[in-house]
């Protein structure tokens, strides 16, 4: 290597660290908008036979904001009023606070008001919440231009997306055909994610969900919520839900709902899991649940809540890569123009 290239792959590593920099406060919405763009691009492609591209991207972008931004902030909220009702339901006369405060003096002699505690506490984290309005105002307008960026980001992916994988693939040293490949491989590798896996447990927590409102369990939109994270799990999934909730229906006084909701569920949702799931992932590549259940545990603490979708996808892609690279390793060391470093 001479001093031009080293200078040159210099520049390239200062620049890409700066770049990081720029990128990595943004890096959920950024991680977001590729995500969504992805998805679309599809029927970027189909919508481009009849307008142009500027519209059919203007086009998608509405559709992600009606369909994904704005039920995605309908049901934050929503879940954000269970929990507040959840909190609001913790009472002193519920919780027998007067007995716990005697117990306490019978075992320990101390005399103890956990109620007047409660309320100091109170008072403190009022306080505490007083003084982190500032923060809450600064997260609020960082998630505000988050937003905007992942639109204008997702925008110009949709209408600029055939021109950046023209330029991937220029810049890319490997031949046509294994560029084919590696990049059919990771498509596969993104749908089976996204559809056989992501999209699916939606469904099956969205259909628990439904058994849990309409046999009357409190706060059944977080419940909702918690049953689809968990569906994205292999082997986990909604029966931590709805199993406790048919409990809490027959020590209330409600067994023929705890047996119809524990019927349902075990029964439609079992057999979207059963038949469906195999359905939509046999069209794309087979991922193990190993892979699943470490790509989502491990993407959460790498890339946040992206890292529920990104995570097995990043591990996939790499298994995808191998593959590829154990198909072509030794025919590319015939390719022609290549040179021993």
């Amino acid at each position: 290597m001479n001093l031009s290239k080293g200078y040159l792959l210099a520049l390239v590593a200062v620049f890409a660290y700066l770049s990081l920099l720029l990128v990595l406060p943004f890096a959920q919405y950024v991680l977001g908008g590729i995500l969504i763009a992805f998805v679309l691009f599809p029927l970027q492609a189909r919508l481009e036979r009849y307008v142009p591209a500027t519209v059919a991207a203007f086009l998608l972008v509405f559709l992600a904001v009606i369909g994904v931004i704005v039920p995605f902030a309908v049901v934050s909220l929503v879940i954000a009023s269970d929990v507040a009702d959840l909190l609001q339901d913790i009472d002193p006369e519920t919780l027998q606070l007067a007995e716990i405060e005697d117990r306490i003096e019978e075992e320990t002699g101390i005399e103890i008001d956990i109620t007047e505690e409660l309320m100091e506490s109170a008072e403190e984290i009022g306080t505490l919440l007083l003084e982190q309005m500032t923060a809450w105002f600064g997260a609020f307008t960082h998630a505000l231009i988050g937003l905007g960026l992942m639109l204008f980001l997702l925008y110009y992916l949709l209408k600029d997306g055939d021109n950046l994988m023209g330029w991937l693939r220029g810049v890319t040293p490997l031949p046509e055909g294994v560029q084919d490949d590696l990049y059919n491989e990771l498509n596969e590798v993104m749908w089976a994610v996204l559809a056989g896996h992501v999209l699916i447990a939606i469904i099956e927590g969205v259909i628990a969900g439904l058994g849990l409102f309409a046999t009357g369990i409190p706060n059944a939109a977080f419940w909702t919520f918690i049953m689809v994270i968990l569906s994205l799990i292999p082997l986990i999934g909604a029966p931590l839900v709805w199993i406790p909730a048919s409990i809490y229906l027959l020590v209330t006084g409600e067994p023929l709902m705890a047996l119809a909701l524990a019927v349902y569920s075990a029964i439609v949702v079992g057999v979207a899991d059963d038949y469906l799931r195999p359905i939509v992932v046999d069209q794309f590549a087979e991922i193990s649940p190993a892979v699943i259940i470490l790509g989502v545990l491990g993407g959460i603490y790498a890339f946040g809540i992206m890292g529920l979708f990104f995570g097995p996808v990043v591990l996939g892609a790499l298994l995808a890569t191998v593959n590829v690279v154990d198909e072509y390793y030794e025919d590319l060391e015939d390719e022609p123009g290549t040179t021993d470093a």
